[in-house]
């Protein structure tokens, strides 16, 4: 709730690695890059935030460990973040129930490549790993899953029937073997 963002390794004996501080409120989404190298934070005042774990430092001096990217498009907390399997530098981020819009970034050069009201709360955002496809989960107002075609960001399916929000997905990857 103070803002910051500790990196821990427990396997270690001194385990906080780097913090990092560009909250003003709480920190309510997290998702690291597939390369493990950036880091993206999103926050209930609206802030996505892109840190760079190479430019951190385990005692920051004030003002350093700065976001390498710092996103002020949303107009309501910022939870949903993931990151894209098939382009490195594509992240999509998915705002609460005043914004309502997926957002698709650019963290190379920092542009908001587009922005797509689902007209529901966007509470979770995953990839699928094999198809150019993105699926959303919502709360309020109407609590559905939603598959979207990448690049088009084109509505493919929609599932209704929860009672109240969807707030986190998992992947699942099953591997069939035979004899």
């Amino acid at each position: 709730m103070d803002g910051k963002i500790v990196n821990n390794d427990v396997r270690t004996r001194s385990h906080a690695l780097q913090t990092y501080q560009g909250h003003s409120q709480d920190v309510c989404g997290l998702k690291w890059s597939g390369s493990g190298r950036l880091l993206a934070s999103g926050g209930n005042d609206s802030l996505l935030h892109i840190w760079d774990l190479s430019m951190a430092s385990s005692t920051p001096a004030p003002g350093q460990n700065q976001w390498v990217n710092r996103f002020e498009d949303h107009i309501a907390a910022v939870k949903a973040l993931a990151w894209c399997p098939f382009q490195s530098n594509l992240l999509t981020s998915g705002g609460g129930d005043s914004d309502r819009c997926i957002k698709l970034w650019n963290t190379d050069t920092g542009t908001c490549l587009n922005s797509v009201n689902t007209g529901s709360q966007v509470c979770s955002l995953l990839w699928n790993k094999n198809e150019r496809e993105l699926l959303s989960s919502h709360g309020f107002t109407q609590n559905q899953l939603t598959l979207w075609k990448y690049p088009s960001m084109v509505k493919t399916a929609e599932l209704t029937g929860h009672s109240s929000r969807v707030l986190f997905m998992a992947q699942v990857w099953i591997t069939y073997f035979s004899e």
